[in-house]
C-alpha cells in the first residue's frame, strides 16, 4: 500500500499495528528492489508469498488487466477460462514481438519486464555454472530440437551458399532432425571406439571440411550430454578447427549446464577457439515443464540476430517457469542441486558396479561421460538381443523410467538416414548394455531403488549363477565397493 492508504488504514485499527504489517511489506519490496536493481539470483531462495506478490505486481502492469480497458485489436489477451487465467498469473500477452522474441511490448509492460529478468537469471547461472565468458542469453519457447533449428538457420542467413553439417554422431533423433528440419544437409561423422568409450573422430571432421570446402559449411554441431557409451565431443579441440577455418561452431548442450565437467568444456571452448552458441534445456537443467530452451553465447550480435529470427511473438510459459523456480531456489538452493547431483553420480556409479560384478557383469568405463553410466548385458544365447531388450522392459514395468538397453543388430531410418545399430552411437559397438544417469533432482532413494529393483530382474532373467557377493546391508544401504570406479575422474 501506499502511504496514504497506510495512514487510512491507521484510522480503522491501531497505528503501530499498522506500522508492523507495513514494515513486513517493506521488507518484501526491498527484496523486489535488488532483484531488479542487480537482476542476479538472490542468494537465498524466496518463499511463494514474495514470489506471487511480484507476480501481481508484473500483471497489473499489462494491459489486458487495466481498470476499464477496452481492447479492440485481434490479440487483447483475453482468457475464457479462470483456471487457465490463474495458472499464468493473469499473463497474457505472451512475450516478444513480430519481429524480435526479445523485445518490449507496449500492451505488456509487466511481461516485458518478467522476460527481461528471466534472461538476465539465466545468464547469471550460466556464469556461475562455469561458463564466464558467456555475454548474452534468452529463453526460448521451444524444447532444444527446435531451439538448434533456430540457430543454424540463423547462421545459414550468414553464409547463404552453404549447406552442409558437420555433426559428429549421437543417437538420439531430435539432433539429426533439426539439422534436416533446418533444410540443411547432415554429414554424419562416425565415432572412434576407445576402450568402452566412443570419442568424436577429429581427423574424420578435418577431412571432411577439406573434402566438401569450409565455406559450404553452416557449422558443426557438436554434443556436450549424451548417453553412455558416448562421451562429449572434444569441443576444445573442434573450436580450434572452428576458428582456423572460419566455421561456425555450435553446441548441443542438452542437459551440460548441471555439470562442471561440461561447462568448464564449454568455457575452455570459447577460450582458446571459436563457439558460436550453446543451447540447453530448461527441463533437463532446472526441473521445470518440457517446452523451453536457453541460446547462450559470447558475441551479443549474434546471439541478438538468432532472437531476430523467431518469427512472432512467443509463449510466456516457459520464462515464467523458469524465473518461478529460480527465485525459489536462488543460487544457495541451485548450487546446492548440482553438488548433490555429482556426489550421486559417484554413488550410483558404485552401486551400479557392485551390481554388475554380482551377476557377471561390469560396468563400463566411461571416465569422460560425467552424467550417464553403463553397465554390460551378456546373456546368454542373446544373438539378437531379446534378452536384453526384455530387461529394460522389465524395469519399466517395475516403474523404472529413464533406463536404456541397447542390443546390437537393431537398425533405424530416421528422415530417410540409416543408422546401424541405432541407440548405441556407433555401427559396431561390442556388446549390449543398459544405461542410468544421474541428473539434477536425483535422490539416493531413487537410486537405491533402481540397484535393487535391476537386481530383482537380473535374478529373474539371467542364466549364470550370480557370485557370492553382498549387495545389501542389514540396514537397506548399499555396500561400496573396495576400489573406487574410474567415473569419480568424470566429475572433477
Amino acid at each position: 500500500m501506499n502511504p496514504q492508504n497506510l495512514e487510512l488504514c491507521s484510522k480503522l485499527i491501531s497505528h503501530s499495528y499498522v506500522k508492523q504489517g507495513s514494515q513486513a511489506r517493506v521488507s518484501h519490496e526491498n527484496k523486489i528492489k535488488q532483484l531488479l536493481q542487480h537482476r542476479k539470483l538472490p542468494e537465498e531462495g524466496w518463499d511463494d508469498q514474495i514470489i506471487e506478490l511480484l507476480l501481481q505486481e508484473l500483471s497489473i502492469m499489462d494491459s489486458n488487466n487495466f481498470p476499464g480497458n477496452c481492447g479492440v485489436g485481434e490479440r487483447e489477451g483475453r482468457i475464457a477460462s479462470a483456471i487457465v487465467e490463474k495458472r499464468h498469473y493473469r499473463l497474457c500477452h505472451g512475450i516478444g514481438r513480430s519481429g524480435d522474441i526479445t523485445a518490449v511490448q507496449p500492451k505488456a509492460a509487466g511481461s516485458s519486464v518478467l522476460m527481461k529478468l528471466t534472461n538476465s537469471l539465466a545468464l547469471d547461472i550460466i556464469k556461475f555454472s562455469g561458463i564466464n565468458l558467456a555475454s548474452s542469453c534468452f529463453v526460448v519457447p521451444m524444447a532444444t530440437g527446435m531451439t538448434l533449428v533456430l540457430c543454424m538457420l540463423t547462421m545459414k542467413l550468414r553464409r547463404p551458399n552453404a549447406k552442409f553439417v558437420l555433426w559428429p554422431r549421437i543417437d538420439q533423433k531430435s539432433c539429426f532432425k533439426s539439422i534436416i528440419t533446418a533444410g540443411l544437409q547432415p554429414i554424419v561423422i562416425e565415432n572412434i571406439l576407445e576402450g568402452d568409450e566412443l570419442r568424436t573422430d577429429l581427423e574424420g571432421i578435418k577431412h571432411k571440411i577439406e573434402e566438401l570446402g569450409a565455406d559450404n559449411i553452416v557449422c558443426i554441431m557438436t554434443t556436450t550430454s549424451c548417453f553412455a557409451p558416448r562421451s562429449p565431443d572434444r569441443i576444445e579441440q573442434i573450436s580450434t578447427i572452428c576458428k582456423e577455418k572460419d566455421i561456425p561452431h555450435l553446441i548441443n548442450n542438452a542437459y551440460g549446464l548441471q555439470s562442471s565437467k561440461l561447462t568448464h568444456l564449454i568455457q575452455q571452448s570459447a577460450r582458446v577457439g571459436r563457439v558460436d552458441a550453446f543451447v540447453q534445456s530448461l527441463d533437463k537443467n532446472f526441473m521445470v515443464p518440457v517446452g523451453g530452451a536457453i541460446v547462450a553465447g559470447f558475441d551479443k550480435n549474434l546471439i541478438e540476430e538468432i532472437g531476430k529470427s523467431y518469427p512472432g511473438r512467443a509463449s510466456i510459459t516457459p520464462s515464467l517457469d523458469l524465473f518461478i523456480t529460480l527465485l525459489s531456489l536462488g543460487s544457495k538452493g541451485y548450487k546446492s542441486l548440482l553438488q548433490e547431483r555429482k556426489e550421486l553420480f559417484i554413488y550410483l556409479s558404485n552401486s551400479l558396479s557392485i551390481c554388475a560384478e554380482k551377476y557377471g557383469e561390469r560396468i563400463l568405463l566411461t571416465k569422460n561421460n560425467p552424467i550417464s553410466l553403463g553397465i554390460t548385458l551378456t546373456l546368454e544365447d542373446d544373438l539378437k538381443g531379446e534378452k536384453a531388450t526384455e530387461i529394460g522392459s522389465m524395469l519399466f514395468t517395475r516403474n523404472v523410467s529413464g533406463t536404456r538397453v541397447v542390443a546390437p543388430g537393431k537398425d533405424a531410418e530416421v528422415s530417410g538416414h540409416l543408422f546401424k545399430n541405432f541407440g548405441s552411437h556407433s555401427n559396431n559397438y561390442p556388446c549390449s548394455y543398459l544405461t542410468a544417469a544421474a541428473s539434477i533432482g536425483i535422490t539416493k532413494e531413487d537410486v537405491d531403488v533402481f540397484v535393487n529393483r535391476l537386481e530383482k530382474v537380473f535374478l529373474k532373467i539371467k542364466s549364470k549363477k550370480s557370485k557370492n557377493i553382498p549387495l545389501i546391508q542389514k540396514d537397506g544401504e548399499i555396500l561400496q565397493p573396495e576400489h573406487k570406479v574410474d567415473h569419480v575422474d568424470a566429475v572433477r
